[in-house]
């Protein structure tokens, strides 16, 4: 049951997808898709002219809307217009484009025809393109015509899903003349593709000026501060030294006021000594000068006081000696 629905849901869509196709002849029609909304049935049309299949005021819709409803009983169907990015990389519209020129032109020109389309394929970047016309041209006598440029795969893979294929008709007085178009386009990556460097690859890149200047600028940010780092450093290294050759200025002078204060307390203790030995010299020598003036007899006074001179002598040295300490 399952495989017989996806079969018959199939079988619609081509018989849809044939209908917008004989409906919409010779307005650039490329594809239709059919998908399922929740809201019914979205019918998507490729087109390269979309504004002759909307028509004035989307008469054209409307009228296509109403026959998918009768034909093949659509609920709700919603139709969406795509436009065709590059028209001549489609195979679908160089057929038609193709049997529209046969039929206005005439079977005389079919060489013309097919040199112009091929070359205006070529130059939108198509890798390869073949166009094959069948039929009573030019002569009563039917033949096949063959027009092809580039590199087109005929077999393989890549021929049944890479290359785009479409066929058309064109109705003339001498009968009906078949079109096969084949286009491979530039997106296509083929198997075979290799690529060898013998040697390594420099890429130089343009560098556009606002990205230089951003760099630049960049570049001078970097620098300043770094020159700014620089001087800071620079300072505190000057106010160490400073400050190190003031501490030690300080305790040079600290030390040499030490070393004076220190001498100083010497000569003061030195003077008093020397005065008193002077004084001692004094004394002495007059003693020696009155003993020699007196007489004998007043030896012995003389030694008493001597002794009593003596004692106050060794009394003031005592004196002194407790306020030196």
């Amino acid at each position: 049951m399952i495989e017989r629905q996806i079969v018959g849901a199939n079988v619609k869509e081509f018989r849809i997808r044939e209908f917008i196709e004989s409906s919409l002849r010779n307005l650039g029609l490329s594809d239709a898709k059919l998908q399922k909304t929740p809201l019914g049935e979205k019918i998507i049309i490729y087109a390269s002219r979309p504004g002759l299949i909307v028509g004035r005021g989307g008469e054209n819709i409307k009228r296509l809307t109403k026959e998918l409803k009768e034909n093949f009983d659509l609920e709700n169907p919603q139709i969406e217009i795509a436009e065709v990015e590059n028209p001549d990389l489609d195979a679908a519209v160089v057929a038609e484009k193709i049997a529209n020129s046969l039929e206005k032109f005439g079977s005389q020109r079919f060489k013309g025809i097919g040199y112009r389309v091929m070359t205006d394929s070529m130059n939108a970047g198509a890798m390869g393109i073949e166009i094959l016309i069948s039929g009573k041209i030019p002569s009563s006598r039917a033949k096949t015509w063959r027009f092809y440029m580039g590199y087109l795969k005929k077999s393989g893979d890549i021929a049944l899903t890479g290359v785009d294929t479409h066929y058309s008709e064109a109705h003339l007085k001498t009968g009906t003349v078949g079109i096969q178009v084949r286009i491979m386009p530039p997106s296509v990556v083929l198997p075979d593709k290799i690529e060898i460097f013998d040697e390594p690859q420099i890429i130089i890149e343009d560098v556009s000026e606002k990205e230089s200047t951003k760099k630049a600028s960049k570049k001078t940010v970097k620098k300043a501060k770094k020159k700014t780092a620089e001087k800071k450093a620079k300072t505190k290294e000057e106010s160490k030294k400073k400050e190190t050759a003031k501490n030690k200025k300080s305790d040079e002078i600290e030390a040499k006021n030490t070393q004076d204060s220190v001498e100083s307390k010497e000569t003061v203790e030195k003077e008093p000594s020397s005065s008193e030995e002077s004084q001692k010299e004094s004394q002495e020598t007059k003693k020696s000068e009155e003993s020699s003036e007196q007489p004998e007899g007043s030896k012995s006074s003389e030694s008493s006081e001597s002794s009593d001179s003596k004692e106050s002598n060794d009394s003031q040295e005592q004196q002194e000696a407790n306020a030196e300490q």
